[in-house]
């Protein structure tokens, strides 16, 4: 347990969320375990002691997020809102409260992932592993990112961003991830067994992972290879691939899909209509923020924009589109396959960026990054 204390210790330092000796974790096995000492032990404890986990974590978010959740929390509000489809899918919304208390604590964790003690940082919960907890974590900071540069952008359209939202903003804008002005180079197809599939999926993933285009372990990577799609396995993490990627036969031969990203539908209609072999899928943030941002206040179908916006959306050449987890009428089988037809990528609405590209992962990764620095510039343009 120590061991996979200090691990997701240590990720979320690598992934920029948390400073190096602040996140707090705890596991417990045969006993409760602790990554280090800290005085918040005890306070922890008795929230352990108060719902069926295995794990907490309590951080303080690295900056930006830090100053951007903070804001978020405060003056009176109790309940933050955002919008983006990670939350509206798996947190739902994120509760704050005023004290590090355990009472209240307990109180939000039983009927939510994640709650946020204003000015103080995270705690977050695992039934089955720390990973969990760093799970919810990330998405936290995820989310509260997100909604806070789309607000930014209604408000400053509006004339109505105030001198502190200003302060966050260009405090968090001086520490945005650089892209790095070469992509790293994939492995190159043709592939020829099985092996190099498996590990060429495997590095996609990780490289997704390691530029911060996707976050904890949301998103997917699949490739086609003869007759069989190679793809990551469900609430698989994308920088821990090995292992978790499923071989699913399209003659439907086996039943490995079920294990397979629940996005495998969306997968295989894209690489059947477009003839593609390989797919990433990543969230990362711009592309999620400017996929969300729309003009029109009256808009009927405000609230349920994600599934049935009646709009043809482009960020310059890249389509957004709706859609939802699954097969339904809106399902992203449905609505993603021809949108990324003849384009280098499509972004579905508040949910992250999809790329394919032909043999191998170099063009799709290539476009990832690409399209994700060109809505960072559409963004700020648009200020």
């Amino acid at each position: 347990m120590r061991r996979l204390l200090e691990k997701y210790g240590a990720k979320l330092v690598n992934a920029g969320l948390a400073e190096a000796g602040v996140p707090l974790l705890g596991g417990l096995d045969a006993e409760l375990e602790w990554n280090r000492e800290d005085p918040a032990i005890p306070v922890l404890e008795e929230v352990f002691g108060g719902l069926s986990i295995n794990s907490l974590l309590y951080s303080a978010p690295a900056e930006p997020y830090r100053s951007i959740i903070d804001f978020l929390a405060s003056g009176d509000t109790d309940l933050i809102r955002p919008e983006d489809s990670e939350t509206r899918t798996f947190m739902h919304d994120l509760p704050v409260i005023d004290e590090f208390d355990p009472r209240l604590m307990i109180e939000k964790l039983r009927n939510r992932k994640s709650v946020i003690v204003r000015d103080r940082g995270v705690v977050t919960w695992g039934t089955v592993s720390p990973e969990q907890a760093f799970i919810f974590f990330s998405s936290v900071c995820f989310a509260c990112f997100v909604k806070f540069f789309a607000d930014h952008l209604v408000l400053a359209r509006r004339g109505k961003v105030s001198p502190e939202r200003e302060r966050v903003f260009r405090n968090a804008v001086k520490r945005l991830d650089p892209y790095p002005e070469e992509p790293p180079r994939l492995m190159t197809g043709p592939f020829r067994d099985r092996e190099d599939v498996f590990r060429a999926v495997a590095q996609a993933g990780r490289l997704t992972v390691e530029h911060r285009l996707v976050d904890s372990f949301f998103g997917n990577v699949s490739l086609k290879w003869g007759d069989t799609l190679f793809i990551s396995q469900t609430t698989s993490s994308l920088d821990e691939l090995e292992g978790c990627i499923d071989p699913c036969p399209l003659d439907g031969s086996a039943c490995t899909s079920i294990t397979a990203s629940s996005e495998f539908s969306a997968h295989r209609s894209i690489l059947d209509l477009t003839g593609l072999d390989a797919i990433l899928h990543g969230h990362p943030k711009f592309s999620v923020i400017m996929s969300m941002d729309c003009g029109r206040d009256d808009c009927p179908q405000r609230g349920v924009c994600h599934t049935s916006c009646p709009e043809e959306r482009f960020i310059r050449d890249i389509p957004i589109v709706p859609g939802e987890v699954g097969t339904g009428r809106f399902g992203l089988c449905n609505t993603l396959p021809p949108a990324i037809r003849g384009n280098r990528g499509a972004i579905v609405f508040g949910h992250g960026l999809f790329t394919a590209s032909r043999e191998d992962f170099n063009e799709a990764f290539r476009n990832l990054l690409a399209i994700e620095g060109m809505c960072r510039e559409e963004y700020f343009g648009l200020l």
